[in-house]
């Protein structure tokens, strides 16, 4: 019997782990704990690797994958910037990500988090727990029909909320290295970042991370965007330089933002740090923003995302270990 090892494994995951297992007839053991150096005897006697890899990849680990016979390491996640592919594939190691689990669970958040800026209901919450039911300028909002919306990075997820806003009446541009002539219905696509950035009320940051756009949202960047504009970022932390937003905020150049991702998150996320200080001091003031809704990476959480996260990375892992290969392969 084919045999797989996912690890990251949390009680949440079983139920999905268990019916892929009987459906596929393959057996799947599981770890909580994440794939090191100092496991990495636990893959032994298996024919495959899922993992969930929260900051850097220790690239060490791949000349002992391939050691133990392994073939691949599916990602149950999109990202797979904190992987060395170059590493990876000297190793024979194939890498898979899975893409496109949930476009809707991530899009349906971005779209709440810009409706919460646009009619404040964050300081509607203060107001409210401070028992202030006034109707006052500071909590007057605005709507979202006829405004412009610009979606940085238009794939699957950018895609789906361009058409959630569209159906709210606004104006939808976007940025993509590689536009799409079959959504010109849907959006209008601009030539650079920038000039998107320029016109919009609402950005919405949905691009993967790489070298050459760390820190995008630097200060020049800021400075190009309406006073009165919202920032929304679910795509991935380093794109947005947290200094330079905070000091942006508190010089009026933009109205708001919503994170859902912090550009040094893995220290703290996931974990519970109830009654604990957080030392990092740039969070501190995100966390505690009047101008800043953070959320702790929790666009991608629902059931339906979980489901497929697991059964796709399951699904990879089965198919290189049939056939050599993956429809999901990054390197």
């Amino acid at each position: 019997m084919t045999k797989i090892i996912s690890f990251n494994v949390n009680e949440e995951r079983m139920p999905f782990i268990k019916e892929w297992s009987k459906r596929n007839d393959v057996e799947v053991a599981t770890s909580s704990d994440s794939l090191t150096l100092d496991n990495i005897d636990l893959v032994d006697g298996y024919d495959g690797v899922t993992i969930a890899q929260v900051g850097n990849f220790d690239s060490k680990i791949f000349p002992e994958l391939k050691k133990r016979g392994i073939q691949q390491l599916a990602q149950r996640t999109a990202g797979f910037e904190n992987f060395d592919l170059e590493e990876a594939t000297k190793n024979n190691i194939l890498v898979s990500n899975v893409h496109s689990y949930s476009p809707e669970s991530i899009a349906e958040f971005s779209l709440l988090l810009g409706l919460q800026l646009i009619r404040k209901s964050h300081l509607l919450d203060k107001k409210i727990k401070e028992q202030d039911f006034r109707w006052v300028p500071e909590i007057r909002g605005r709507i979202i029909k006829g405004k412009t919306i610009a979606i940085l990075g238009v794939g699957n997820i950018g895609l789906t909320v361009a058409k959630l806003y569209k159906a709210f009446g606004a104006n939808v541009i976007g940025y993509d290295p590689y536009p799409r002539d079959s959504v010109s219905h849907i959006l209008t696509y601009k030539s650079s970042i920038e000039e998107a950035v320029q016109q919009a009320d609402i950005i919405s940051v949905h691009m993967p991370a790489f070298p050459d756009n760390y820190h995008l949202f630097d200060e020049k960047m800021f400075q190009l965007m309406k006073n009165d504009a919202h920032l929304v970022n679910v795509g991935r932390g380093s794109l947005v330089d947290t200094k330079a937003l905070i000091k942006a905020l508190d010089s009026n150049e933009l109205v708001s933002a919503a994170l859902d991702v912090y550009e040094n998150e893995t220290t703290y996320v996931p974990g519970n740090h109830r009654g604990q200080v957080i030392e990092d001091e740039v969070l501190q003031q995100v966390l505690f923003h009047q101008k800043i809704d953070y959320y702790h990476h929790c666009a991608y959480y629902t059931d339906d995302s979980i489901k497929n996260m697991t059964w796709f990375a399951l699904d990879a892992t089965l198919e290189v270990i049939n056939t050599g290969d993956t429809k999901y392969r990054v390197n």
